[in-house]
């Protein structure tokens, strides 16, 4: 009889995989979980879609389970005697205008026992057993700088001026709650912060110089920053003719101005001008308004819709090189491995 193989864990490896083949594409707002970040350029780099963080499928999964607390937590709320409505599915969001918004997990009516009648913004997270006892020590606003701002945004625009905060160690199922009050120069500030950079057609200056500074070193911009200095995404929102707008929506010059619907903004165009802060090159004046034209290694190149004197973005990247098939001596398009568009 044959032995059954010794496990090497294909069973799990199979199922990451399957997640990291699903994960979402990025946002196309500016989330108001984010605004607490740091970091400005890091902000404005991901809004821009110019460095997507892809995750591997434990992390994957473990934020599917953060996602399924909630609804736990609700009933938990609910059992508890409180009042608990847009959650899930039918959660509530908030609009601040120029691409800047947020989900809330949930709006608490009434029942909170340190104070009955008022109405609570609830936010849930879940936390490892190191991150729920620096929770615990410190309170939320210093502990979770991020989740502090979110739920300023969160009662800035509901209108509602307390929030519970709602968390769970994953390691023992501990909870933690703390009721935070609503800062309306806090909200205000991050509202214009947000506006401010999604609307900025330049990158902002970094967080920090020192590439081995702590919030640095492991960043997933870190390249862009201090190394390559080049973006390796296309898309509309890495392209030097699409803007951003104050009514939340991207306009492209190449096409008259019109709206680009989201959709599109992932794939981008044919004519996909490389945005000059997002490549190390240097910028030289175009003879016309729909390409760009950089110096590199010596060489003036023309970057935009290829043609007999202007080559693609995904050339000047690296995403598609030439080489001449058998005895064709037409060149022909070449996806190097293991980069993809």
């Amino acid at each position: 009889m044959a032995e059954i193989p010794e496990s090497i864990h294909t069973v799990a490896a199979k199922i990451d995989e399957w997640h990291e083949e699903h994960q979402e594409g990025p946002r196309p707002h500016m989330g108001a979980s984010l605004l607490g970040h740091p970091c400005d350029r890091w902000l404005w780099l991901t809004f821009r879609w110019a460095v997507v963080e892809k995750f591997n499928g434990r992390m994957l999964r473990l934020f599917r389970r953060g996602q399924r607390e909630e609804e736990l937590i609700v009933s938990d709320l609910r059992a508890a005697g409180m009042e608990v409505h847009s959650t899930g599915a039918e959660q509530s969001r908030v609009d601040f205008g120029a691409h800047v918004s947020g989900s809330i997990d949930g709006i608490i009516e009434k029942g909170v026992p340190e104070a009955p009648a008022k109405r609570h913004v609830l936010e849930c997270k879940t936390h490892s057993l190191k991150s729920f006892k620096a929770l615990c020590d410190k309170g939320v606003r210093e502990a979770k700088p991020q989740h502090w701002c979110q739920m300023q945004l969160y009662m800035h625009g509901t209108g509602i001026d307390r929030a519970l905060y709602f968390a769970v160690c994953k390691d023992d199922d501990q909870i933690y709650t703390e009721r935070v009050r609503y800062d309306e120069e806090a909200a205000k500030a991050l509202v214009e912060r947000g506006r401010r950079l999604t609307l900025c057609e330049r990158m902002p200056e970094p967080l920090s110089t020192d590439s081995t500074w702590y919030q640095c070193r492991f960043c997933p911009a870190h390249s862009v920053c201090f190394e390559s200095k080049l973006t390796k995404e296309i898309n509309c929102r890495t392209c030097a003719l699409s803007t951003p707008t104050e009514d939340s929506t991207w306009l492209c010059a190449r096409y008259g101005n019109e709206e680009i619907p989201v959709d599109a903004q992932r794939e981008g165009c044919d004519g996909h001008v490389l945005h000059p802060d997002l490549v190390p090159w240097k910028w030289l004046p175009s003879d016309d308004g729909l390409t760009a034209m950089y110096e590199i290694d010596g060489e003036v190149v023309k970057n935009g819709l290829p043609g007999a004197t202007v080559h693609s973005s995904k050339e000047l990247l690296g995403l598609i090189g030439w080489e001449v098939d058998g005895d064709d001596e037409s060149p022909v398009p070449r996806v190097e491995a293991g980069v993809s568009a």
